[in-house]
């Protein structure tokens, strides 16, 4: 494309380039089974995806043992079963490879930790094409403030009107809202479009394959 509608496309990972959400609920569901009993429904998990684990597991417990214990607990099922259970979305590597060919300036933002992103991206054949990595342990506030996404851009280089943010997330609109970034909510990951309408995202993408299409965005700073 002779003329890209941004200069820099920051993808969220889970649920939006990479497809973990089956792996993140079994983990959630063992954890919080193992420790308290019970599993609350799904929906209660998925309302704070986009958010560190930290904080979600915070909802379960005031005790900060406990909490600690179940941190170790998520991240050790997490891990045994991450490498069989993680895939890409379908048209994902493409489009990200389309959007490399032309000369964009590529990101992830996530609130994920560094380690556990990068295992992600490289398991799905995205680790080589994302030269920015923004986790939850780069930042001091996580999204849904706007300091990782700030921080993405300063790191490539160029101005919030210059910038698309994807992700499939309440909390990703949020940041990037909050950022003065455009947004683009993907609908295909676990997030409903009725949730998501209420940040006004300025795009609505069905599929990966559409933010190779997108039209000129009309807002400016």
């Amino acid at each position: 494309m002779a003329n890209p509608p941004f200069k820099a496309y920051l993808f969220d990972l889970d649920g939006t380039l990479i497809d973990s959400v089956e792996l993140i609920l079994q983990s959630y569901r063992h954890t919080v089974k193992t420790h308290l009993g019970k599993v609350p429904p799904d929906e209660r998990w998925l309302a704070g995806m986009g958010t560190p684990l930290l904080k979600q597991l915070g909802e379960f417990s005031d005790d900060p043992e406990v909490i600690e214990a179940m941190l170790l607990t998520y991240r050790a099922y997490n891990n045994q079963h991450h490498d069989d259970m993680v895939t890409v979305f379908p048209g994902a590597v493409a489009a990200v490879r389309t959007l490399s060919s032309w000369g964009v300036k590529l990101g992830v933002v996530t609130s994920k930790a560094r380690s556990g992103a990068q295992r992600g991206l490289r398991v799905c054949g995205l680790d080589d094409l994302f030269p920015v990595l923004v986790g939850v342990d780069d930042v001091e506030r996580p999204k849904p403030d706007p300091s990782p996404v700030l921080h993405a851009i300063e790191q490539l280089g160029v101005a919030p009107s210059e910038t698309l943010f994807i992700g499939d997330s309440a909390h990703d609109m949020a940041a990037g809202r909050a950022a003065g970034v455009s947004t683009a909510a993907a609908l295909w990951g676990p997030i409903e479009r009725h949730v998501l309408e209420l940040y006004e995202p300025d795009y609505w993408l069905e599929n990966p394959g559409d933010v190779v299409s997108l039209p000129l965005p009309t807002k400016t700073d």
